[in-house]
């Protein structure tokens, strides 16, 4: 029975805390890609990859108001190939996706274990690790290797034991594309992401 206390107590200590840490994680709403569609002799595959992970970490303040700040990773994969049998061209890019979303929160007051919230901030992208394998001349797709984004999200925090358990719908609008290819591809300035974090 002592120790059930003092983990509890334990527990309790901690999510009083001012400083809370852990993982978030969940599934994009929106394709990193857009496939234009539009070329003869070229079109755009992608294999996307559905998770996007990386820890969280948040600085409570007074009056309801949070940072947070998290590192979230994602893999991209996609080609470019022939359209027709007559054309040339084929090239496979992959590449590590890291973004730094960084936001000011608000929790709405509430008497039970479930608090509503909404959020707002900035974003930096960058692509790590990128390759392209290229068995012809197609080329050009790589506009900016990082970007930089506004964010706002929406949500509620379930206060379980020392848990918080917050799943949202996170919206970045991203200022400019990391790839175009006329007529081809251009990768999506609108991103929606269903996320869960999980902190203590």
């Amino acid at each position: 029975m002592r120790p059930l206390f003092l983990l509890l107590l334990g527990a309790a200590s901690l999510a009083a805390q001012p400083f809370s840490f852990g993982l978030k994680g969940g599934v994009p709403l929106t394709d990193f890609i857009d496939t234009v569609g539009n070329n003869p002799t070229l079109s755009a595959i992608e294999h996307p990859k559905r998770y996007i992970v990386g820890p969280e970490f948040e600085l409570r303040l007074p009056w309801g108001f949070a940072v947070e700040v998290d590192v979230l990773y994602r893999r991209l994969d996609y080609e470019v190939v022939p359209a027709t049998a007559a054309a040339v061209g084929t090239s496979l890019v992959t590449s590590n996706d890291w973004e730094f979303p960084a936001l000011l929160k608000y929790r709405f007051a509430s008497k039970g274990p479930v608090r509503p919230y909404v959020g707002a901030g900035v974003a930096f992208d960058r692509l790590q690790g990128l390759t392209d394998t290229i068995t012809s001349a197609v080329a050009g797709q790589l506009k900016n290797p990082g970007t930089v984004g506004a964010v706002a999200e929406g949500g509620v925090d379930i206060h379980f034991l020392f848990l918080h358990i917050a799943p949202e719908i996170r919206y970045t609008r991203w200022t400019s594309q990391h790839f175009n290819l006329a007529n081809v591809l251009s990768s999506n300035q609108n991103q929606a992401e269903f996320l869960v974090g999980i902190t203590f």
